[in-house]
């Protein structure tokens, strides 16, 4: 099970980077103290907080000729990590 899916690269979270917090899609499935682990293993970073939010899907609907078309988009976990005061997380270094 990969806990940690990608990082997150808003607009929001981006002026949050400045301060020492950043944004993950996290499973579903996992917990603070498994993101915060996870956290310290890939970057090498001490994380201080840990804080998730679960984001339910929305409903759809596409009207075409024939019909109306329901759906709903897929739901998700995100964790906003906040790290010591001078260590950095650094998404473009592998680029």
């Amino acid at each position: 099970m990969s806990i940690l899916i990608k990082p997150l690269v808003t607009e929001k979270i981006s002026v949050q980077n400045e301060s020492g917090k950043y944004g993950f899609v996290v499973n579903k499935k996992a917990n603070k103290v498994q993101i915060r682990q996870e956290v310290e293993k890939m970057y090498g970073v001490t994380v201080e907080a840990v804080r998730t939010l679960n984001y339910q899907g929305k409903t759809k609907n596409r009207y075409t000729k024939s019909r109306v078309i329901s759906g709903k988009t897929t739901g998700y976990k995100k964790a906003i990590v906040q790290v010591a005061e001078g260590d950095v997380i650094d998404f473009y270094s592998s680029i």
